[in-house]
This record gives C-alpha cells, sequence and structure tokens, in this order.
C-alpha cells in the first residue's frame, strides 16, 4: 500500500519562467538548508538523454537530515540511517524525482511527478492515472498567498506573497482575492504546478504515521518553497539557463563547505509533529 496525493500551485507566472525561477530557488533553498553536518550534497548534475526521446537535466543529491525529522523517528532510527538519495529526472515541464533510503531499501520511496501547465489548475488527472488509482488521490491546492497555510514557525515577513510587490514585473501583492483576478488579467501569465506524490513507508507500527508526516511536510515544503519562488522573482526574473548552470556549479562547492562548518539550519520537524 502507498499513500498518494496531488498538490497543485497556482503562481502568476508563465511556464517558461517557472522553469529559471524554480531551478534558481532550489539552489537558493539548498543553501538555507546546509550546515552543521547536515544538508544536501550534490554527486551528479549532468544532461540525460533516454530511449524513446525524453531528455533533460539529471541531478543525484544526498540529503543529511537527522535533526530534520520527528523526535519518534530518530528513536527507532540506528545511527547513519537518515541518509537519504535523491534522483531526480528534469525533462520540464515534466519532471519526476524518486526519494530512497539504502537502510530500508524497497520498504521505502518517495515519487513526486510534475506537470507545469499554463492553466489555473483545474485539469483533472493530468498525470494520466487508471480510473480506479485515480479515485484514491486526495487532491490538495496550495495558496502561497494564503498565511494560514503557513506554520507560525516558518512564517517570514520578507517571503509573504501577500506583502511583496515586484520591482521589475510589478506582480504583487497576493491579495485574498489574488487568484480570481489573475484569471481576468491579460498583463500577468499564469501557471499551475501539478506535483503527484506517492509515499511508501513500510515499517510495523509506524507506517501510517509516517506516510502521513511525509505527506504534510511535502504540503510544507511545497509552500514555503513557491512563497520563496515569488518573492525572489525580482532575482531571477532574466536570468538564462547558462546562468542557471554556473550558478548550479556555484552552489555545489558552497554546499560542501557549509555541511562542514556553521549550525544546523532551515526546516525542521514542527514542534507538533
Amino acid at each position: 500500500m502507498v499513500l498518494v496525493k496531488e498538490f497543485r500551485v497556482l503562481l502568476p507566472c508563465s511556464v517558461e519562467e517557472y522553469q529559471v525561477g524554480q531551478l534558481f530557488s532550489v539552489a537558493e533553498a539548498s543553501k538555507n538548508e546546509t550546515g552543521g553536518g547536515e544538508g544536501i550534497e550534490v554527486l551528479r548534475n549532468e544532461p540525460y538523454e533516454k530511449e524513446g526521446g525524453e531528455k533533460g537535466q539529471y541531478t543525484h543529491k544526498i540529503y543529511h537530515v537527522h535533526s530534520k525529522v520527528p523526535n519518534f523517528v530518530r528513536l527507532f532510527a540506528p545511527e547513519g540511517s537518515l541518509v537519504f538519495h535523491e534522483k531526480a529526472w528534469n525533462a520540464y515541464p515534466y519532471c519526476r524525482t524518486i526519494v530512497t533510503n539504502e537502510y530500508m531499501k524497497d520498504d521505502f520511496f518517495v515519487k513526486i511527478e510534475t506537470w507545469h501547465k499554463p492553466d489555473m489548475g483545474t485539469q483533472e488527472n493530468v498525470h494520466g492515472l487508471d480510473e480506479l488509482t485515480w479515485k484514491q488521490v486526495e487532491v490538495m491546492h496550495i495558496d502561497i498567498g494564503d498565511r494560514n497555510q503557513v506554520l507560525s514557525s516558518d512564517y517570514k515577513t520578507e517571503e509573504d506573497p501577500a506583502l511583496f510587490k515586484s520591482t521589475k514585473t510589478s506582480r504583487g501583492p497576493l491579495g485574498p482575492n489574488w487568484k480570481a483576478e489573475l484569471e481576468n488579467r491579460e498583463d500577468c501569465p499564469h501557471m499551475c504546478a501539478y506535483k503527484l506524490v506517492t509515499v511508501k513507508f513500510k515499517w510495523w507500527g509506524l507506517q501510517t504515521k509516517m506516510e502521513s508526516f511525509i505527506q504534510k511536510q511535502e504540503r510544507r515544503i511545497f509552500t514555503n518553497f513557491h512563497r520563496q519562488l515569488f518573492c525572489w522573482i525580482d532575482r531571477w526574473v532574466g536570468l538564462t539557463m547558462e546562468d542557471i548552470r554556473r550558478m548550479e556549479e556555484e552552489t555545489k562547492r558552497e554546499l560542501d563547505e557549509l555541511r562542514e562548518k556553521g549550525n544546523v539550519r532551515g526546516t525542521t520537524a514542527a514542534a507538533d509533529e
């Protein structure tokens, strides 16, 4: 058994803009999550091509996350087991990411499949699941302008789309009715990221609790990340893919240095988990 949910994130930018914005924001967020012996290690970042014509960018990262899991997991997890491998195939506008753990092997994985579409998030079953599977998928809408969807411990004024206005694009702030207004505006593009998340955690006595926890964490990460992405738009709009690849190389070196010094940084397990 696995737990499957689809998260839909509506954004006031185009699919083309988001490709750059996402990669920029991933690099920045990685630095914010790394320090004190924990965080993200980039092993590979290179082009790939598969039989059948699919091609894009392949990345393999290692996540060292001891402090970022709930206490009840740390009690059971052997030393060194809280290391996760993330392999991603970015064939934009479709992306596929798989997270595994060498200790749990086939008993654990998180799969995230994303389609980026130039719409308002109203398409059903964009991932083409069979009818029976689709009926079991819970669809959850993430509103980046809604502060109530953010944990108080995660909230930052400078990363609040309801307060931010872009100097370069004049987009924002995102008021209570921003989605309805966006649909009727011709001067602002829009798109939706349809993120299908499949979680398997086969561990007797913990399966249901952990699968639910992981899905809640994915929602938390998607919410915080896309709020950041929008509020950083003046830093990434207008960048080219060449700019992004150079930035990724610099970020890889920075992450290697950050992991070896300072304190643990970024998102930790919420107090209520």
